[in-house]
């Protein structure tokens, strides 16, 4: 059974433990200070059963990420189910270089409306924006 709820103060450890073991499975093309970097970001924004998170801003996906162990189970179509149900058309950006992610999104319905060369953090990590097609 997936339930989905709001974040609480005590899910930030395990939330970033989840993003970093997420990342080491799907961000090959991340060096380890990026890693380092980006983890410091992520604990600013361990509970047993935890398996995956979305963060939105208004109706951007800002993040979604799915424990490792746990792809392929739903729990990411499930979220962008949520974010939709809450904010209608959804819109993100994904690593160019992270294969993975792309094709759930554009499974999900996603398509590609802009690129950029460089991620949030001025870094060279090509990043695709994309919008949600209804289906």
């Amino acid at each position: 059974m997936i339930t989905i709820r709001a974040r609480t103060v005590t899910d930030s450890p395990p939330l970033v433990a989840l993003w970093e073991r997420s990342v080491r499975a799907s961000h090959h093309f991340l060096r380890e200070t990026d890693i380092d970097a980006l983890r410091t970001l992520v604990a600013e924004e361990g509970q047993h059963g935890l398996r995956g998170f979305i963060g939105l801003s208004d109706n951007h996906v800002e993040m979604l990420f799915i424990e490792a162990a746990a792809r392929c189970g739903g729990i990411g179509q499930r979220l962008l189910d949520y974010a939709v149900a809450l904010s209608g058309d959804l819109t993100l950006d994904v690593n160019e270089q992270n294969h993975q992610a792309l094709g759930f999104y554009q499974h999900y319905g996603f398509v590609q409306t802009g690129r950029s060369e460089v991620d949030a953090q001025g870094n060279s990590f090509p990043l695709l924006h994309m919008q949600w097609q209804k289906r």
